[in-house]
């Protein structure tokens, strides 16, 4: 017999079965050799291998390029008819690969309206919040503006009290068709006879007409009421009458003192000031309607750059310090400021500028009387900006600053006037991720709008919390998009991504763990495993130690790099690699952690390391009362002629103090008015280098037509070398004619750069190859040219490491190429764009620029911004070495890292925090990296020394 529980009880369900994984067999991408690998679907996988080995060829020119080439197989007959011409990945066979989404560590944005809050969305929800829930306050008087009704004025009225007494009341305009007269006239035949002045009623008949005539406006007297329940209806025909007659407006006074205004038209009962209702488009500077009319939605006007202008206050007039005016054109401006000076002024003219009273500086720049000033210079070549020179001039001593209108908030008056939960929407915008999170959890608003709004402000809050996880706490929904470093970039669209909550999607990552310091990595696990549990399936092409260890699924490539890598070394488990490591060189990094400290060479003077054979800074550049940013009057000592880091949190200040106060201020200081620099009050030690050069990740160029080559100067070598042969002789080819930036050897089709781009409209383009030259580059005459049985498209597709053993014996080809193997890119192509490299390649192509000058560049400090991006633990040994090279040829290293290995090897450490944005901008630890640790608030100490115990962090 069934029991009643039986058959109430739910049937369990039939367990879900596991998706396929995806297979990939025979991919021959690049220098893969022919690999064979499963992904398993709905598990966070990670490719790993030392540089060049081929991780992004099977990630993302193998499993994106198919994943994206299927999604656009499912288009519309337009762009399928380019299928033809899109390059499908080389292997044997690809199934089961899901529609695909890849989240680069590039930044391409360039356009100056887009910012975070556009990029993630954010600012769409906000704009519907402020158009829906949007309070507006009169700017001139700060009254909160409303459209009543008669059923609100009502509602306000009857809170004043049971029993208060109400005289309902029309302001009627007096001069209005006729003057006071006709309009008193008007009154009567509607039947108001009874006016109220001076707070009481008063028959107009007793009024004088000289004081009706002073009246600009007079309250006519609709009814008398007392407030209770059962008057509304009576007051409300009242209010309703006095709309009427007064065009809109009502008014009431109570107990015969206090009066209430009201208008039926959008606009501040108080100075009668209109203004627009709010709706989402006011919010939106991209939008003529949102956008401020000032900065046309930008937040930013140009102006003078007085530090541009005076770039070294520390010079006369007579020394030139107005650097505008230094030109051939300029100088007339001195002689005439003479003219002035000697007759009205009497500035003196060889005194340094600084020296100079306020008020002396002041008629310098702004003018006085008849002399127009620097200020009425640039008023005068805006002027004759028809002029090419006169345009050059505006723009090179220009910078942007707020605007005045809109104070950076980018919107226009009419939504300036709205606040929601109190707060504008430049406000919420100018916040910091964190700060709005914490804003968006502390806000209360009625039940009734809590609910009409649950799905804006749920998608707010979440996008908040998925961008405090991945650690971009520190920014602002304002900060524009293309400021933003590639890691940064690619967390914002992480973010996005997650907000978006897509379901079955592959999504392949490169190195989201770029720009993060140890402490958020573990909450950027998190967030990968969230989109895990949505149901995708997320690849990752990545180096840190920690996150393999959380993998689901591990893919070994290597072993080594270029033509010696490409093979599968292991897939599996983390614990299956530890287990049966074989080949694979990321083994026994996995296992041991963090090797110790083995620098590649001692200090020449035993004198100058301390005891743990640590270098001993020969000097120090000190930055004093830094105010850039979240820095606060920090004065910070940085050492010379050792390794230094500048470690800490991200958004801690780390790159506004090397980039904008150190490295801005010095190349302001030579005449360089092009770069952006941080508020300083000095910087002491300058004179102790020759030289100060920023090697950081931005793309050595976005032209596909430069490369390796031709960026360290070898292949004009090469060119000479073919154009040498006796058949190029013959032919009459010149190196030129082996160039393909310039016409003459190159095919015209394509003009050197092997492919073609195919406009694909509301697509992304499509680069496609070259029909005429099939990718060569090169005419055929040109391409029939041999050296050592190599015609140059042949050398262009050589390694470094081939090129090297081809030309071995050529010390001018040698000396161009031998520096890029000993960065670790060896396996680059000596063809391959420049614009294709990740930043971390770039910025080791431009280390290896140096290692070539390193003669001429003795007494240099080069800044590095993280130079650990993009390598295998193995790899990090290379760039230390390279590192202790250009120590011990007289270079000084300050360099931005979070890698705690390249940290413990570190001379010296100036450690930023404790946190990010508001909660950092403060030195915490300064000295070794043993020092640094033993300091508890710390974090990045803390990190170090749990590795220096030996564990794996």
């Amino acid at each position: 017999m069934t029991t009643k529980a039986a058959r109430t009880r739910k049937p369990t369900p039939p367990p879900q079965p596991e998706a396929p994984p995806i297979t990939l067999r025979g991919v021959r991408t690049h220098n893969l050799k022919g690999i064979d690998c499963d992904i398993p679907a709905g598990r966070l996988t990670v490719v790993t291998g030392v540089s060049g080995s081929g991780k992004s060829s099977l990630a993302f020119d193998t499993l994106y390029a198919e994943g994206q080439r299927r999604y656009v197989e499912s288009l519309s007959t337009y762009a399928r008819q380019f299928l033809a011409r899109m390059a499908r990945p080389d292997a044997d066979s690809i199934d089961h690969i899901p529609p695909a989404i890849a989240l680069e560590q590039k930044n391409t944005v360039r356009n100056a309206r887009s910012t975070v809050g556009t990029a993630t969305e954010i600012n769409d929800y906000l704009r519907l919040l402020f158009g829906r829930a949007g309070e507006v306050f009169c700017a001139n008087c700060g009254t909160r503006v409303r459209a009543d009704s008669p059923q609100s004025a009502c509602d306000a009225l009857l809170a004043r009290g049971e029993g208060a007494k109400l005289v309902v009341l029309a302001p009627v305009a007096m001069r209005q068709g006729g003057g006071a007269e006709t309009a008193s006239a008007k009154l009567r035949r509607q039947g108001y006879d009874r006016v109220w002045i001076d707070g009481a009623a008063t028959e107009l008949d007793e009024l004088d007409a000289s004081r009706i005539d002073a009246l600009e406006t007079v309250d006519v007297v609709i009814d008398r009421v007392v407030a209770k329940d059962s008057s509304r209806s009576r007051l409300a025909t009242a209010v309703e009458a006095a709309f009427q007659l007064a065009g809109g407006r009502c008014a009431a006074v109570i107990d015969g003192g206090a009066r209430l205004d009201f208008n039926r038209a959008f606009a501040c009962n108080a100075c009668g000031a209109a203004y627009r209702e709010p709706e989402p488009t006011l919010f939106n500077f991209n939008n003529p309607l949102g956008a401020c009319p000032e900065c046309q939605g930008f937040g930013r006007i140009t102006g003078i750059d007085w530090g541009k202008v005076i770039p070294n206050p520390s010079l006369s007039i007579d020394d030139g310090c107005i650097a505008c005016w230094n030109g051939e054109t300029g100088r007339e401006m001195y002689d005439y400021f003479a003219r002035f000076n000697g007759k009205e002024f009497k500035i003196a003219a060889k005194a340094p500028f600084r020296d100079l009273p306020p008020e002396q500086q002041s008629i310098i720049k702004f003018g006085k009387g008849k002399w127009p000033g620097v200020s009425g210079y640039f008023k005068w070549l805006e002027e004759t900006r028809y002029k090419v020179q006169s345009r050059i001039m505006i723009a090179r001593y220009r910078s942007f600053e707020p605007c005045g209108s809109c104070g950076g908030a980018r919107i226009g008056a009419a939504g300036r006037a709205v606040r929601f939960g109190g707060a504008g929407f430049g406000d919420l915008c100018s916040m910091s991720v964190g700060d709005l999170a914490d804003w968006f959890g502390s806000l209360k608003l009625p039940a009734a709008a809590e609910e009409a709004l649950e799905r804006p402000l749920s998608a707010v809050r979440a996008r908040l919390a998925y961008l405090n996880e991945v650690g971009l706490s520190y920014l602002t929904l304002a900060r524009a998009t293309r400021t933003l470093s590639g890691g940064e970039a690619q967390r914002i669209n992480l973010a996005t991504a997650l907000g978006s909550a897509l379901t079955e999607t592959l999504y392949v990552l490169d190195e989201p763990t770029v720009g993060l310091h140890p402490v958020d990595t573990d909450r950027l696990v998190r967030i990968l495993r969230s989109l895990v549990e949505l149901g995708n399936t997320v690849v990752l092409v990545e180096h840190d130690l920690e996150v393999m260890r959380e993998a689901d699924w591990l893919l070994d490539i290597g072993p080594e790099a270029g033509e010696r890598g490409g093979r599968l070394l292991f897939q599996g488990t983390p614990k299956a690699l530890l287990a049966s490591p074989g080949e694979s060189v990321t083994a026994k990094y996995l296992d041991a952690g963090l090797a110790g400290r083995r620098r590649g060479k001692p200090a020449k003077d035993a004198a100058a390391e301390d005891a743990h054979g640590r270098r001993k800074p020969t000097g120090w550049i000190t930055v004093e009362g830094a105010e850039e940013n979240n820095l606060r009057n920090l004065t910070v000592r940085l050492p010379l002629g050792v390794l230094g880091c500048l470690s800490g949190v991200s958004g801690s200040g780390k790159s506004t103090l090397l980039k904008a106060c150190l490295y801005g201020n010095y190349r302001r200081e030579r005449g360089d008015t092009d770069v952006e620099t941080g508020r300083v009050a000095r910087i002491a030690g300058l004179d102790r280098v020759a030289d100060m050069v920023l090697v950081d990740q931005s793309p050595l160029s976005r032209s596909t037509r430069s490369n390796a080559a031709t960026y360290l100067k070898a292949y004009d070598q090469i060119r000479a070398l073919l154009a040498a042969t006796r058949e190029a002789k013959a032919r009459g080819l010149k190196p030129g004619d082996f160039s393909f930036n310039v016409p003459g050897g190159r095919c015209e089709t394509c003009e050197g750069t092997g492919t073609q781009t195919v406009e694909m409209l509301f697509l992304a383009d499509v680069e496609v190859t070259c029909e005429k030259c099939d990718g060569a580059r090169f005419q055929e005459r040109v391409l029939d040219i041999r050296w050592k049985e190599k015609n140059v498209n042949e050398i262009l597709a050589m390694t470094v490491r081939e090129a090297l053993a081809f030309f071995a014996g050529d010390r001018k080809i040698e000396a161009g190429l031998k520096p890029l193997a000993d960065v670790g890119l060896g396996y680059l192509r000596l063809g391959q764009s420049t614009s294709t490299l990740s930043g971390g390649e770039a910025q080791r192509l431009k280390i290896a620029g140096h290692l070539a000058a390193a003669e001429k560049q003795r007494g240099t400090l080069l800044l590095f911004d993280e130079p650990t991006t993009g390598l295998h633990p193995s790899d990090l040994e290379t760039l230390l070495e390279v590192f202790d090279r250009l120590l011990e040829s007289g270079f000084s290293l300050l360099v931005i890292e979070h890698h705690l290995e390249f940290l413990r090897r570190a001379d010296y450490i100036v450690d930023m925090g404790p946190g990010g944005g508001k909660f950092g901008g403060r030195v915490v630890a300064e000295g070794t990296p043993e020092q640094v640790a033993a300091v508890p608030e710390s974090v990045t100490g803390r990190y170090l020394l749990q590795a220096a115990r030996g564990g794996k962090v």
